[in-house]
């Protein structure tokens, strides 16, 4: 297993270098010359080519491409167009509002959501499996922002359960400020969730052993615990490890409706203000964050099913 992890690692790095270069092309060639676009219609020959001066646009585009890259193993990408800011210093400060936000929210869903795919798996067929998928698909059917809208008016404005907007980092003050926005997290989460995992755990029990084990005169919650579950985490480990790396641009929605100061209200201003440097350094952060829990994916295969061997 080290070799293989070391070999993956050696991996990363011509990945990085085609990551960049995606970046590099998309931000540098393909989305044009942003100086105007900063400095506005009026802006004169002159302020143009001393912006692009100043922002390193003017350099050869093989050099502006090696500055990608170079940022992706240095992580120095340099200073926000916008606010002058060190990039990595904000994202440093945005990091503790955006994980105190997902991290317990993701948890909780992914727990709640293989639970409720346990009991729907048991009693399928039957009304409490027809009832939480009904309810599943139709909670995806709503938009996000009518979740956020009527949760922050009636739980937060009209009952006053829980604060509306803003955010203190001191714990536990920041619980109050996350916490509802960690519940709509939760209840968005559900539906898709559930639905994977009942179909996952579904294929699982339809399985010959399966029938060799009820055979032997086990009970169906042992056998559903025991073995359907044991050879469903394959499937439910990607599923659960690959959406980790998207926590870190935080949740982009949730974030801006409750002014939380994360990743995404960074990201989401970023954008707005067409500050590539710190669109780039996010998109950077994700891909190499995506290849790193990939492989970690692939380790975690092994611990769960013994069979799976990594050459």
């Amino acid at each position: 297993m080290t070799t293989y992890i070391i070999r993956r690692l050696l991996y990363m790095i011509p990945v990085i270098f085609g990551v960049s270069f995606i970046i590099f092309v998309l931000f540098n060639v393909v989305a044009g010359d942003p100086a105007p676009l900063l400095l506005g219609k009026h802006a004169t020959v002159q302020q143009i080519h001393d912006l692009r001066e100043q922002l390193g646009l003017n350099k050869p585009l093989f050099a502006q491409y090696m500055d990608v890259v170079k940022s992706a193993f240095t992580f120095d990408f340099g200073r926000s167009w916008a606010t002058r800011q060190d990039i990595i210093e904000m994202i440093r400060q945005g990091a503790w509002p955006s994980l105190t936000l997902t991290i317990p929210a993701f948890m909780i869903s992914t727990i709640l959501s293989i639970l409720l795919a346990l009991v729907v798996a048991f009693y399928r067929g039957k009304g409490i499996d027809l009832t939480i998928r009904f309810l599943c698909i139709a909670g995806q059917s709503i938009s996000s922002v009518a979740y956020i809208l009527f949760f922050q008016y009636f739980f937060a404005y009209k009952l006053g359960w829980f604060e509306i907007s803003g955010y203190e980092p001191e714990f536990p003050v920041f619980l109050s400020y996350v916490a509802l926005p960690g519940i709509i997290w939760i209840v968005l989460s559900l539906g898709p969730d559930v639905r994977f995992f009942r179909t996952v755990i579904l294929d699982e029990i339809y399985q010959d052993y399966v029938r060799t084990a009820r055979a032997k005169g086990l009970g169906e919650i042992t056998v559903l615990l025991k073995h359907v579950l044991r050879n469903a985490m394959i499937p439910i480990i990607t599923y659960v490890v690959i959406q980790i790396p998207f926590l870190i641009l935080g949740a982009l929605l949730l974030e801006s409706f409750f002014s939380i100061p994360g990743l995404g209200g960074i990201t989401l201003n970023a954008l707005n203000s067409s500050d590539f440097p710190v669109i780039k350094a996010m998109a950077v952060l994700s891909s190499i964050a995506y290849i790193l829990f990939s492989l970690l994916t692939d380790v975690l295969y092994t611990l769960a099913d013994p069979r799976v061997k990594l050459k």
